[in-house]
């Protein structure tokens, strides 16, 4: 049998007698540790005393600044002032400048302090993060003079409002690589009411430009901040690989706030848009690829997008869009954990003939309505087009969308899909549906050219378009009405 140490007190007696005088062969050696002891307790009695009282204090307590990159200014330094009133375009340009001769060493971060700073437009820089602090808030300037002109989206070949140029982003980059916007919620704010009203009383020349646009780049993160009254649409990446953006707040007034989409992923892959709070003018998110015969001569798809865990508002349009711009094709895009609240339409996929392409391999999952008009909706006569040039027989392709695990109250048409005999609708499929409906009549759940199945049991009762199927999945009863229609629009 082998004794351990501790259980050995003739050992402990040994080697205790060695070590103990050794130790203390000096009274100034053990005052010295008696000293640390002593110290210590204390710094751990303070901090856990503040800690203890800091939950009392308002504001909250200063939280350091992180350091994302080996280099980091302060906007500062560059002779930012954060009074609302001074223009610090300057500032800012050089700092993006200075960090654009650190890419070789890791970049550069800069910090954004607590502050309103006023700012025309300017661009970002690779290897770069900007930092908002807690209560900075980045105000764009508001008269358009201040901001530049830019060539119209290859994908779109016009200016979207108007022909010719387009005014830029507040916030802008082009063929950039790793960047990160985020912070402790400080605030990027467009001033767009004056936007707004130029554009109702079409005083502007030139399409408006969006908040924040990342063009042609890859490894962006955006996290942590608030966006608000944006001119235009609100978050804009374009042609963008291997995006992340999550834990946003995005604003503006539901109305007369004029296409202030919240995210709007334009000819995107590997995307995901998750955990954000989206309240706003126009779409909530809208995913695109281009705007008809430009769209498909630029040939980039939307692919690869995950959207989950979301509070979405829109009372002009939707939660969650797929298109009506989608011209270089939408595939594999997952929305799950999505709640849709006071809105006029919940989840809607929206394109017309001339748009050409694909929607495909569409899945919606564990999706909740509540106080919608219109709870899903697919449309394909959305006759939007840049100009004469687009190509009325080139028809989209529609397939491979499913809803699954869809739930909620106070709609008042459930489903509206409406296909048609040049679009029509394939392989669409329901399944664990409930929705409590506001409005009593026949049609709630409506259909036009549209195919596919219902596995179980579903609420409202679906169309006559659609396979019935148990929830085992056997063939309950084939439709022989895949081309009726019972579209609605006085509901």
């Amino acid at each position: 049998m082998v004794e351990t140490l501790s259980s050995s007190p003739s050992i402990w007696r040994f080697n205790h007698r060695r070590w103990f005088p050794a130790l203390f062969s000096s009274y100034k050696t053990l005052f010295a540790l008696l000293w640390i002891v002593v110290f210590a307790s204390l710094f751990i009695w303070q901090r856990n005393f503040v800690d203890g009282i800091s939950i009392f204090r308002r504001p909250l307590p200063f939280r350091p600044l992180p350091r994302f990159r080996p280099v980091v200014f302060n906007l500062t330094d560059f002779g930012a002032v954060g009074d609302g009133v001074t223009v610090n375009t300057l500032a800012f340009e050089k700092a993006v400048f200075t960090i654009s001769k650190l890419g070789k060493k890791g970049g550069g971060q800069l910090n954004v302090p607590a502050g309103r700073w006023l700012t025309a437009p300017f661009n970002l820089t690779s290897h770069m993060t900007l930092f908002l602090a807690e209560d900075s808030v980045i105000l764009g300037l508001d008269d358009e003079k201040y901001w530049p002109l830019m060539p119209p989206l290859p994908s779109y070949g016009y200016g979207r409002e108007h022909p010719g140029a387009r005014y830029g982003s507040l916030i802008h980059g082009q063929n950039l690589k790793d960047v990160v916007i985020t912070g402790h919620n400080g605030t990027i704010d467009g001033q767009g009411q004056t936007w707004w009203k130029k554009y109702r009383q079409k005083l502007l020349n030139h399409t408006r430009g969006p908040l924040v646009q990342i063009m042609y780049s890859s490894d962006i993160l955006i996290s942590n901040i608030t966006l608000r009254n944006s001119p235009f649409w609100t978050l804009h990446p374009y042609d963008c690989k291997n995006v992340t953006i999550r834990n946003m707040t995005i604003l503006a007034p539901l109305f007369e706030a004029p296409n202030t989409d919240g995210i709007d992923p334009d000819s995107c892959e590997d995307m995901v848009i998750e955990d954000c709070y989206i309240s706003v003018g126009d779409d909530a998110i809208a995913i695109k690829s281009g705007w008809d015969q430009y769209g498909v001569a630029y040939g980039r798809p939307s692919k690869n997008i995950l959207i989950r865990n979301l509070v979405v508002q829109s009372m002009v349009s939707a939660g969650i869009s797929i298109g009506s711009e989608m011209s270089g094709g939408i595939s594999n895009v997952r929305v799950e954990n999505v709640v849709v609240w006071n809105s006029r339409r919940a989840v809607r996929i929206k394109t017309a003939a001339g748009r050409g392409a694909y929607i495909e391999d569409i899945s919606y999952k564990n999706l909740t309505f509540e106080n919608v008009r219109v709870g899903i909706i697919i449309k394909t006569d959305y006759n939007e087009h840049p100009d004469m040039g687009f190509d009325p027989k080139a028809f989209p392709v529609i397939r491979g969308i499913s809803y699954s695990s869809i739930h909620g109250e106070g709609v008042r048409v459930p489903v509206r899909i409406h296909g048609s005999a040049d679009i029509p609708i394939r392989n669409v499929t329901f399944r664990d549906m409930s929705v409590g409906t506001t409005y009593k009549k026949k049609h709630i759940f409506q259909c036009a050219y549209v195919s596919g199945r219902v596995i179980g049991t579903i609420f409202p009762k679906p169309c006559e378009n659609l396979d019935l199927y148990d929830e085992q999945g056997t063939l309950v009863k084939k439709s022989v009405s895949e081309n009726a229609s019972d579209i609605d629009y006085d509901i």
